[in-house]
């Protein structure tokens, strides 16, 4: 069956622009949700949908756990707001703390943001910054990746490589931003059950940049260990190591973005440590409060914060002229550290990591369906790419999402790619349902031309 949605009740939708979605299309196909427990949201129709992407990556402890909402409320009648220059609340210095005890050795400080898109473009200041302390102002340029995505700010679509999010802005973005090339290459990767084998070389290209550039001009390489946005792209075996040990040689820092892969999504507290890679500064978001309440931040290496506190001037002068308004804002904070509680009490890390061979084996089981040109996975995340309608770009994931809903389940869909990333405190069961789902829901569309 092909799916129709149909919103049943009378809601006016006109004043509502959504983001990143085809308003248009919306529109006549509407999905809107009601509620959400446990690993389910329950949409307008009274359907109940295993959420298969934790939300949009954020949501790893699933909806409405109560401790979480407990700790908002206490933190609500005890300080809903303290100021975010000049002072701090006392749990926005423990937060920062119980962070730096999870991150990779020598990652010691926290700056904290609203999102995943300032984090970026607040790590970015920061590297500038550095170099400029350390009395190499001649260092700006910042290389990112073909296919990255690194939020929405000017700076995160400068350095990000998803043509879309860039064309229509070019004349606003930063200067002296190169690519690397992304790793993706289906002929060589084709259906990899975790780190390709082939690509390492890749990394190699960073050394022609530097080349074109001078190292000398370059402050920043920043990157996804895995790039979630646009489909779950593995990086190769060996190839971040080759980064970070390029980035060193020169004295470029290594910016890892992992505002999708932070918090255990790869089975790790971060991507660096289940790669064994360790950047000099990671970004952070999303699973940080269970997309409870918008959070992010950068940690950063020690020596960067002391550099420039060391050109500060006198003491009482600002050192860093950057932040925002709500930056370790104390409800949010509440939110983290309940979450953090819930990691630890819950051995969440462990359960996501026991949960990644259920996904591997059963999205891999699809090889072979009519439509499918590639399976890929990594840590609780996988992707399968479609073949597209002709002349209908991302039509085909659309009629896919569609279907899923239908059957039972959500998944994320960029292109003619479906993305999945299930709750850490799913079952393997729900995990193997959601896979189902997907399976009928691809034969479904297929059917449309």
């Amino acid at each position: 069956m092909t799916a129709v949605l149909k919103t049943p009740s009378a809601i006016d939708m006109s004043a509502y622009w959504l983001p990143y979605t085809p308003n248009r299309y919306f529109h006549q196909h509407p999905k809107v949700m009601q509620s959400a427990k446990g690993a389910y949201y329950f949409d307008d129709h009274g359907r109940k949908l295993f959420d298969g992407l934790s939300g949009l990556w954020c949501s790893p402890l699933g909806h409405a756990d109560p401790r979480i909402g407990a700790a908002i409320q206490k933190q609500y009648e005890t300080m809903d707001y303290c100021p975010a220059f000049q002072m701090a609340s006392e749990a926005t210095f423990t937060l920062a703390s119980r962070i730096v005890a999870m991150a990779p050795t020598g990652l010691d400080k926290v700056f904290f943001t609203n999102s995943g898109s300032e984090a970026v473009d607040t790590a970015l200041k920061m590297a500038v910054a550095y170099h400029r302390c350390m009395g190499n102002a001649s260092r700006f340029r910042m290389i990112g990746r073909e296919r990255a995505y690194h939020g929405v700010g000017i700076g995160g679509i400068s350095v990000g490589g998803i043509v879309a999010n860039r064309k229509a802005f070019a004349g606003m973005m930063m200067p002296g931003v190169d690519h690397l090339p992304h790793t993706f290459n289906l002929s060589q990767m084709a259906y990899s059950k975790g780190q390709p084998t082939w690509g390492a070389h890749l990394a190699d290209e960073l050394e022609n940049i530097v080349t074109l550039h001078d190292a000398n001009t370059i402050a920043a390489v920043i990157l996804e260990p895995v790039q979630g946005s646009t489909g779950v792209l593995v990086p190769p075996q060996g190839y971040l190591q080759k980064i970070r040990d390029i980035c060193t040689k020169h004295g470029i820092l290594l910016i890892f973005d992992e505002v999708i892969t932070g918090f255990g999504r790869l089975g790790a507290n971060f991507g660096a440590d289940r790669f064994g890679v360790t950047p000099d500064m990671i970004t952070f978001a999303k699973a940080i409060t269970n997309g409870v309440i918008p959070m992010g931040g950068v940690l950063v290496r020690g020596d960067i914060y002391d550099a420039v506190m060391g050109q500060g001037g006198q003491e009482q002068a600002i050192e860093f002229f950057h932040g925002y308004t709500y930056s370790g804002h104390p409800i949010p904070t509440a939110a983290a550290h309940a979450v953090l509680d819930i990691f630890e009490s819950d051995d969440l890390v462990n359960r996501a990591k026991a949960l990644e061979p259920v996904l591997e084996n059963s999205l891999h089981a699809l090889k072979g369906k009519t439509g499918l040109l590639d399976i890929r996975n990594f840590g609780l995340s996988g992707a399968v790419d479609l073949v597209p309608i002709a002349g209908k770009p991302g039509l085909r994931a659309m009629k896919t999402l569609e279907a899923c809903i239908e059957r039972g389940a959500l998944v994320r869909i960029t292109n003619d790619t479906i993305a999945v990333g299930p709750p850490f405190i799913s079952t393997p069961a729900e995990v193997e349902f959601l896979v189902s789902v997907l399976s009928d829901a691809i034969d479904d569309a297929m059917k449309i031309s």
